[in-house]
């Protein structure tokens, strides 16, 4: 699919739901039902006005030296682990930005998916991965030492990569399914480093790194403008339709197509192009899907339920080393 302003040029007749496309989508319909209701309860409650909106913005810019870990996309293989991945990377951001990038490290999709959930690869929400984190999270990066921070880290992800829907186009790696990339089981919640770790990030009690402060929950497209503008990328969910599935470039909007299921992503930034506004959202599907990971979604429409509620640290929060801190409270 590749939309030019707001008219979508379709050829989405092969799009079907299978399942594999739908192992994928791990935030659970009670997660998405509960986003709802609190969008809801926001409209009643969600104080007006604040600081004004530019049309666009962009966290990688507006924080240069962090754009090594907010450009970090990652890749969540063959599991329904999006609810971990999309909190892990924006709680990396967060922690950069809140740092002044003294602590430039990314967080462990690992460690969140496996042991802030007893169903992993099964689904989860975006809220109980924030206080997992908070009270703290391992380091860890992509598979084997892949991406931008390489190896040494104490739990990276431990799934291969994968292509994941749409035109393969460059993408080199194996489709969801396929030999290389089988549909994955939730291993044990990870209790020790890897042996690949360096001396930094050998011992997993003295790795984890938390925040004190509170898990913010934000309703609506300025609200949330806001509290990208103020702390970094956020965590959101939105409901995902088969037309999604051919997604290639361009300002996503739902046309037609079965519903499929919840998905979670880490929005990073807003723009506006030829009089539509969207946002900019990282995906974790491998660099080479989407715009070179990323998509666009329309902003201030509520579309798919993108704007019903996201989650982050709070801007004020204060990160640190767990076990030396006053984090775990």
């Amino acid at each position: 699919m590749k939309v030019f302003g707001s008219m979508a040029v379709l050829g989405l007749a092969a799009a079907s739901p299978d399942a594999s496309f739908q192992s994928l989508l791990g935030v659970t319909s009670q997660a998405m039902a509960t986003r709802a209701e609190f969008a809801q309860r926001a409209k009643l409650t969600a104080p007006q006005g604040g600081a004004e909106i530019p049309d666009t913005f962009d966290s990688e810019t507006n924080w240069p030296s962090c754009a090594k870990v907010i450009g970090d996309i990652r890749d969540q293989s063959n599991c329904g682990c999006c609810w971990a991945f999309a909190a892990a990377s924006a709680a990396s951001d967060r922690l950069c930005i809140s740092t002044n990038a003294s602590m430039t490290v990314p967080i462990s999709a690992q460690d969140v998916c496996f042991c802030a959930s007893d169903n992993g690869c099964g689904g989860g929400d975006i809220e109980s991965p924030w206080d997992f984190i908070k009270k703290g999270a391992v380091t860890g990066g992509q598979y084997e030492g892949s991406g931008p921070f390489g190896k040494g880290f104490c739990s990276d992800w431990a799934f291969p990569h994968c292509h994941h829907h749409g035109p393969q186009r460059s993408d080199p790696f194996p489709a969801e399914g396929k030999p290389g990339c089988p549909s994955q089981t939730s291993p044990q919640c990870p209790t020790k480093c890897a042996a690949t770790a360096n001396s930094a990030h050998k011992d997993f009690e003295s790795d984890k790194i938390g925040f004190q402060g509170e898990v913010i929950q934000v309703s609506g497209a300025d609200n949330i403008a806001r509290a990208i503008m103020e702390g970094g990328p956020v965590e959101t969910a939105f409901t995902v339709y088969a037309d999604f599935a051919d997604y290639t470039s361009g300002i996503y909007h739902h046309v037609k197509g079965d519903q499929l299921g919840g998905h979670a992503v880490r929005i990073v930034g807003f723009g506006i192009e030829n009089g539509q506004k969207y946002w900019k959202v990282a995906n974790s599907w491998n660099p080479y899907w989407g715009e070179k990971g990323y998509f666009r979604i329309r902003r201030g429409e509520n579309e798919c339920g993108v704007e019903d509620m996201v989650t982050a640290s709070s801007p004020s929060a204060k990160w640190g080393k767990a076990q030396v801190s006053e984090l775990v409270v």
